[in-house]
């Protein structure tokens, strides 16, 4: 990784200079790994807004690219490990 980058460095708050950046990190798993998260109604809402009659009761899961973009909202867990392994996607944890 180029530490010089011309691009805008991610800040880590900690004082250290940035170990990649933005433009590195966004591409970082590239097309291989991919995360899910939890959302609300309201956050699937507005990542979603094309999606009209979503369950107000109950949790929704969002697949995502390693660089954040989203790729699929299911309303389960199973149903989002599923979409990532048709798209042949390493699910990383989140913490």
């Amino acid at each position: 990784m180029n530490r010089n980058s011309s691009a805008k460095s991610r800040n880590t708050g900690s004082g250290m200079p940035p170990v990649m950046s933005e433009i590195e990190f966004a591409h970082l798993g590239g097309g291989e790994v991919a995360y899910i998260k939890t959302l609300s109604f309201d956050q699937a809402t507005k990542m979603f807004p094309m999606i009209e009659g979503l369950p107000k009761d109950m949790n929704l899961f969002s697949l995502h690219a390693a660089d954040g973009t989203p790729i699929a909202l299911t309303d389960t867990m199973q149903a989002a490990l599923g979409h990532a392994a048709e798209d042949d996607l390493s699910v990383a944890p989140l913490h």
